[in-house]
């Protein structure tokens, strides 16, 4: 043992400073909060957007569009994806169940089939809606489009 290496026992010294102890303390009479304004005061505390008076970020942002409270989302289903199902499980009534079954749309959506692809079986859709041109498809291979 040399002097060069005593350390102090573990736990004896404190890591973090202790402030508003006064002048004696090292941490000056101002305890580290700097001379006056809000933040040298006791009981302030800064509003989560605050920015030091600066105008706050959310402020500053443009704000623009409309959000329209009434509108309907659908889940969009194009007829490639209903003859890929039609040829997985070979049936040719496509329902809602079978659609959430096999992982293509989840329960609380609203479905609507759209026109990519081709359908080559009278297969019988049932949906929330269905473009123009998808019905005309369906119907030209012999199916039916069932709007629910």
């Amino acid at each position: 043992m040399n002097l060069s290496s005593l350390k102090p026992a573990a736990g004896s010294v404190r890591a973090n400073k202790r402030v508003g102890r006064g002048t004696g303390s090292g941490r000056g009479g101002t305890s580290t909060r700097g001379h006056k304004g809000a933040q040298s005061r006791s009981g302030y505390s800064a509003k989560r957007s605050f920015e030091g008076g600066q105008m706050p970020l959310q402020r500053r942002v443009p704000k623009f569009g409309f959000n329209n409270i009434n509108r309907v989302e659908y889940k969009a289903l194009n007829l490639d994806a209903i003859q890929a199902l039609v040829e997985k499980t070979g049936t040719a009534v496509i329902t809602l169940e079978l659609l959430r079954d096999n992982g293509l749309v989840s329960k609380k959506d609203l479905v609507k089939i759209l026109n990519r692809g081709e359908v080559s079986a009278a297969i019988e859709v049932h949906a929330h809606g269905f473009s123009a041109s998808a019905i005309e498809a369906i119907e030209k291979a012999g199916g039916k489009a069932i709007k629910l």
